[in-house]
């Protein structure tokens, strides 16, 4: 199995390396990603400027690694293009340091450049842990290794892009695997002025009021210590969801045999 690993935190993140750690013993994993961090550029892609690939020295051994100076959506046509060509059986993005919830993961680099590969018709998926201090990425790490064998041992292939956003919490103090839709939010940008002795400047700031925290969306499962899987559709007959539960309901046995599944639908 050809596994591409990618992200929105660059090339040097935490959490790229723990996913790689793991994804090493599903299948033969290639990183190609930002040079830098890209959080929040969502689906862009360099279409006005020319961006350069570089292969670096590999920080785990037998792990090709590049780095793209472009967005992680401009990674991950590096990779299928250039890098990759003789194919990719799954797009891993991540872990990413924060969670991408709600109406998040359309500003989401992490999950843009899992799009790319649904784009594809590549199997992709987007990890996030809930935390943007200490974050448990061998958490995620665990949860992506068993996504990723499950993908494996059923062969699939074509258009399916996950969005899976993790508790900050051991995997034993985790209380179950959620399908969840994506919790509404109130979307608002903030924008801070200063001087830079010349002339002003501003600072636009990411802010967001949770609305929606019924039971079903990833953000209640998350503030309930639940795995949410959110399925992310543009044509309904992708993927059943059937496959989605049974999915759930196998990683779920595996990486917490005494807690309880997945027991929402997703809308």
């Amino acid at each position: 199995m050809k596994i591409l690993v990618t992200n929105d935190d660059g090339i040097n993140a935490e959490g790229l390396w723990a996913l790689v750690s793991e994804l090493k013993e599903v299948g033969s994993v290639t990183v190609v990603a930002p040079d830098r961090e890209q959080s929040g550029v969502g689906t862009s892609i360099s279409f006005h400027h020319p961006i350069r690939l570089t292969r670096i020295h590999e920080k785990i051994h037998g792990i090709d690694t590049y780095t793209v100076e472009g967005t992680p959506g401009d990674s991950v046509i590096m990779a299928i293009k250039i890098v990759m060509k003789d194919g990719i059986d799954l797009v891993v993005s991540g872990i990413n340091q924060g969670p991408n919830c709600g109406y998040d993961v359309f500003l989401s680099g992490t999950v843009g450049a899992a799009l790319q590969g649904f784009f594809y018709s590549i199997p992709s998926i987007a990890v996030s842990m809930s935390a943007f201090v200490e974050p448990r990425f061998e958490t995620g790490a665990r949860v992506a290794r068993e996504l990723a064998g499950y993908v494996k041992s059923k062969g699939i292939t074509g258009k399916m892009l996950l969005n899976v956003n993790v508790p900050n919490l051991p995997l034993e103090e985790i209380r179950g695997i959620d399908i969840t839709r994506l919790g509404e939010k109130i979307y608002s940008a903030g924008v801070e002025t200063g001087h830079d002795g010349r002339r002003d400047y501003f600072w636009i700031l990411h802010r967001g009021t949770d609305v929606e925290l019924g039971s079903g969306t990833d953000i209640w499962a998350i503030q309930h210590k639940r795995i949410s899987i959110t399925p992310l559709r543009f044509n309904r007959s992708e993927y059943s969801t059937e496959f989605v539960h049974e999915m759930a309901t196998i990683i779920a046995g595996r990486l917490l045999p005494r807690k309880s599944s997945s027991k929402n639908k997703e809308g």
